[in-house]
């Protein structure tokens, strides 16, 4: 008999593709096909930054605060508010 905390081999694998699915899908409804490119591009740089969007994304068009999908120019102003300023850095001659 198994004990709660061991999962059959297989099964953790096949429900993170299941959660895969249904991320990708509601990504699908909730972004426009240039914005999930642009998701898709931030991904491959930076993947944590991407993920927090996706959840975040999620979560209004779950709650129905997205009265339409979001376009590219919307993603972008989502980014650019999570994007820290630029260090400014001085430098001084002696």
């Amino acid at each position: 008999m198994m004990s709660n905390s061991q999962v059959p081999p297989g099964q953790n694998k096949q429900q993170e593709e299941q959660r895969a699915k249904l991320k990708e899908a509601y990504l699908k409804l909730f972004l426009t096909s240039e914005a999930r490119e642009r998701l898709s591009n931030l991904r491959m740089v930076k993947p944590d930054i991407a993920s927090m969007v996706e959840d975040q994304i999620i979560q209004l068009g779950g709650t129905g605060r997205l009265k339409k999908p979001l376009d590219d120019q919307e993603l972008k102003a989502i980014l650019a508010k999570l994007s820290p300023e630029p260090k400014e850095f001085k430098i001084k001659f002696a």
